[in-house]
């Protein structure tokens, strides 16, 4: 089973979990728990009600108290991770499938006709074939309501970067569909992340303000996912391992982020300096799993982030280094450091 980022799997308990990276164990799914059944939940599909869990750490808890077969110890990560094998699978939603289903319906709800409306837009004004652009979250299983957003998915890094011109000429437009967020929204939005997330109020204005991958479009929230294609992917299972040294924080410039807008997500970074915690040399990039971290610094910018260190042993390139990967903890964090990156909102 050929599951990447943006996908989502369903298991036979009826547990849905969204899909990780592009590189995943043999016959198993690196994904996380996100909607399980709960006759308190909110959100309702074909009769059964289920709960939606936000938070890291909380998918982490349910998983180790309900269903602690789907944690699993890889010597690979280094980790325990969530794996769910390929035989437990249920049902595969992909992305691109739940778009062409959206572009040949006649029944669209009002979230699924913004969702295919900004999929429209895009497509065009970027100019990309339509199997490159797929509808995660919510939508693809059904679960959206009517305070959801929009979760746009686009494969391959050539269309990834149209997408992104495309975006930010549109959000740049004055009385178009779409908008950045104002301060008022990323005040909400800092709110619902302060939760998993240890970055100050300000810090989260001066980098989410300039994003581009996100906004308001026909006043709903959007997000678009960028990932590589399934050609670019040259590392497979096992030809790179990592182990886990510790814990630091430290301050850094920023001197390559071509990998800013994917997910996952990297920054090549030089001029290290460590401020508390493990000092381990070369560390090369800073890396993340989690779309918040994209966009996070451009080129030149000095930035300070707190994550696990972990040395990188890739085999088949013969080389080790190391690298602050953010997104595990809510401790984890990564600002532009303010006397150096001056973003004025």
């Amino acid at each position: 089973m050929k599951a990447r980022e943006g996908d989502l799997v369903e298991t036979y308990e009826d547990l849905i979990f969204d899909v990780k990276g592009l590189v995943h164990p043999p016959k198993c799914i690196v994904a996380f728990i996100r909607y399980l059944p709960d006759e308190n939940g909110e959100r309702k599909r074909n009769g059964t009600t289920y709960r939606k869990v936000y938070s890291l750490s909380k998918r982490y808890e349910i998983l180790k108290e309900a269903f602690p077969k789907y944690l699993v110890y890889d010597s690979i990560f280094d980790e325990s991770m969530c794996e769910v094998p390929a035989v437990n699978v249920k049902k595969h939603y992909r992305p691109a499938e739940k778009l062409r289903e959206l572009r040949s319906s006649r029944a669209l709800d009002e979230l699924e006709s913004h969702a295919l409306q900004l999929a429209e837009l895009l497509k065009r004004k970027a100019n990309v074939p339509w199997s490159s652009i797929g509808i995660s979250g919510s939508i693809l299983v059904g679960f959206h309501n009517a305070s959801s957003d929009i979760d746009l998915i686009v494969y391959g890094s050539e269309n990834c970067w149209k997408i992104h011109s495309a975006l930010e000429g549109f959000l740049n437009e004055q009385n178009g569909p779409f908008r950045s967020y104002s301060r008022r929204d990323l005040r909400t939005l800092f709110e619902f992340r302060s939760k998993d997330s240890a970055a100050d109020f300000e810090s989260f204005v001066r980098t989410e303000s300039r994003k581009i991958m996100q906004g308001k479009f026909m006043d709903v929230d959007f997000f678009v996912r960028f990932v590589k294609d399934w050609s670019e992917i040259g590392e497979k299972y096992g030809d790179v391992h990592y182990r886990n040294v510790g814990y630091a924080k430290i301050k850094a410039k920023v001197v390559g982020d071509s990998e800013s807008i994917f997910t996952p997500c990297k920054y090549c970074i030089e001029d290290v300096a460590v401020i508390k915690g493990i000092k381990a040399q070369p560390l090369d990039e800073i890396a993340s799993f989690r779309g918040r971290f994209c966009e996070q610094a451009r080129l030149g910018e000095v930035v300070a982030a707190q994550g696990k260190v972990e040395r990188v042993i890739d085999k088949k390139h013969d080389r080790e280094y190391f690298r602050l990967l953010l997104g595990n903890k809510p401790s984890d964090f990564m600002t532009l450091d303010r006397t150096i990156a001056v973003f004025h909102f």
